[in-house]
């Protein structure tokens, strides 16, 4: 755990009760931060799917309405749904190159029908996070979020000449600069507050430019009326799946896993900044975010919009421009993009940025989506195991993209759809992190009652292990101690439910390393995250209590401790270090 690094200090936390005053004025910065984004990203997908303006109007009046929802969902906690904190939502980027293939492919109906059943894909995610945490890695999602980035730059270069009819060949790429430009220098030069519309100054500098090459057409935002709904389009679902909604499926689901870890990423980094000090990750409000933005997931396939996806970084800059992390402002962001969305002449606004600006408004994200694939492999560590995934899934990904290779091998229709290199690079990814997984060191497992009477059984298997790696006596007695004060510490709460109370399973699993060995302990229990317990623990503490004594013994013994608390069940995560 770090602490937060932030222009104002915390003034509320997450649920801490701010004044309905403060919830809307920082609500409204928090739209404001969002709204260029929610319609620009909508612009893209569906001009470059070759939609008409019904569809267009209506894919960001939807998204506007599901990004509020979702928002505002964010902000409440119950049961597996809810955050429990700010999370600014706009559509998903990650999502433009796909739906695109999916529209042009089979239409608005193919694309929403997928969309309908990614969104279980997501929940489901949320549900199995414990199972599928090995698995769907972050090396994983920081290489297909790159591959991801590069696979949606094309369209935001054929958005730069996407201008009407008799327009100079210079125009598209001079307005695209000069976007890029202004962006670059709004973004570096701007402080404080200016930083909230630093997107709208340098879209405004670009649409200025736009108009001065005659390019801005206004007739838009004449004929728009200042209030009202859009006119709804023909939607529907593709209910008997043909070919190509078979050969999407797999970009989509993948695309939506991705989606989910990514999730999880920013919904860890947003708790991290919402206190004032430290705490261990609760993993129960990572789920409640995911199972919420499969929620969304499902909006916008009814709707037929790009899919909502959380973002950390915008939160973050709210957080820390204002100290104000309330959940309460989540639903003043909500209350804001609401009251927007029905307001038409500020979205014809929107929509009547040129392609130029907009595809320099594109580059700009790709470049920053793909950095942030890369810190998410860094922030994990990157080892030669998982340098080699990286590595092949890159190059494999990035090389048979639309190569003529997967259409010989399966034909020109399927082979176009299933050539992605975002699909390709996800599977190696996936199949070497199994691979990792299985041909690994050997595991040794040990199911018990977690009661004490279980620690006879713990220790002769932790004593097995010991042998079997070679370990000194030193060496053998910390890794013995460690599970033992681990096994007390997770007991101290289940005594107090009393005797007769049906004791869960213990399950500890053991995963030999160089020089150390790493035990993993699940269970479910009703005790409160033992890393926040070990946080508040400091040498200069008088003599200890009967209570903290387990955890001081396991802080001794360990080198690391770690405890992910998850709906319905408890991983606490144990290094010790030995030496023959």
């Amino acid at each position: 755990m770090t602490a937060r690094n932030a222009d104002q200090p915390i003034q509320y936390e997450p649920e801490e009760a701010c004044p309905p005053t403060v919830a809307l004025t920082v609500g409204f910065q928090g739209a404001v931060l969002v709204l260029a984004p929610t319609v620009l990203n909508v612009v893209i997908a569906f001009r470059a799917s070759g939609l008409d303006d019904t569809w267009l109007t209506w894919g960001v009046f939807a998204a506007m309405l599901i990004c509020a929802a979702v928002t505002a969902l964010q902000a409440f906690q119950f049961h597996r749904f809810g955050a429990g904190h700010i999370v600014l939502t706009w559509p998903a980027a990650m999502f433009i190159a796909i739906t695109v293939s999916a529209v042009s492919a089979g239409g608005p109906e193919i694309f929403a029908s997928l969309l309908v059943i990614c969104s279980l894909v997501q929940i489901a995610l949320a549900w199995w996070l414990p199972i599928l945490r090995r698995i769907i890695t972050p090396v994983v999602s920081g290489t297909v979020t790159m591959l991801i980035a590069v696979s949606v730059l094309p369209i935001a270069f054929d958005s730069v000449q996407d201008l009407p009819d008799g327009a100079s060949v210079g125009a598209g790429p001079a307005i695209a600069v000069t976007t890029l430009l202004a962006s670059v220098i709004v973004t570096l030069r701007a402080t404080g507050r200016w930083r909230l519309i630093a997107p709208f100054i340098s879209l405004a500098i670009g649409c200025a430019v736009a108009a001065a090459f005659g390019v801005l057409d206004g007739d838009r935002i004449a004929n728009a009326a200042w209030f009202g709904v859009p006119d709804l389009p023909d939607l529907g679902f593709e209910l008997s799946p043909d070919v190509e909604f078979w050969a999407l499926l797999p970009s989509f689901a993948i695309l939506t896993l991705v989606l989910g870890l990514k999730t999880i990423s920013d919904g860890i980094v947003i708790q991290q900044n919402s206190r004032r000090r430290p705490r261990a990750i609760d993993f129960r409000r990572i789920q409640g975010i995911v199972s919420v933005n499969g929620i969304g997931m499902l909006m916008a396939g009814l709707s037929s919009t790009l899919p909502p996806m959380a973002n950390s970084s915008y939160s973050l800059s709210l957080i820390n421009l204002t100290g104000v992390a309330a959940r309460r402002v989540g639903i003043g962001v909500a209350v804001v993009i609401l009251f927007l969305a029905f307001f038409s002449k500020f979205a014809a606004i929107l929509l009547t940025i040129p392609g130029p600006v907009v595809g320099a408004f594109l580059m700009l994200a790709m470049g920053m989506l793909f950095v942030s694939g890369w810190q998410t492999i860094l922030r994990d560590g990157l080892d030669p195991r998982r340098v080699l995934v990286v590595a092949l899934a890159s190059a494999l990904g990035l090389g048979l993209h639309g190569h003529p290779l997967m259409s010989d091998l399966f034909g020109e229709e399927i082979g176009a759809l299933i050539g992605n290199g975002v699909t390709i690079g996800a599977i190696v990814a996936i199949v070497m992190t199994l691979m990792l997984e299985v041909m690994g060191s050997r595991r040794s497992r040990l199911e018990v009652a977690l009661d004490m009477a279980s620690l006879p059984a713990i220790d002769d298997f932790l004593a097995a292990l010991a042998i079997r790696l070679g370990w000194d006596d030193a060496s053998t007695l910390r890794l013995r101690s460690a599970g033992e004060e681990t096994l007390a510490t997770l007991l101290r709460q289940e005594d107090a439910a009393g005797e007769d109370a049906q004791r869960p399973r213990l399950v500890i699993v053991a995963r030999p390393q160089t020089r150390m060995v790493e035990l993993e302990f699940v269970a479910t229990t009703r005790q409160e995250n033992i890393e926040d317990q070990l946080a508040y623990l400091t040498d200069e503490a008088p003599v200890p209590t009967a209570d903290d004594l387990s955890l001081r013994l396991l802080w001794y013994h360990a080198s690391a401790v770690r405890h992910q608390k998850f709906h319905g069940v408890d991983i606490v995560t144990v290094q010790v270090e030995g030496s023959a």
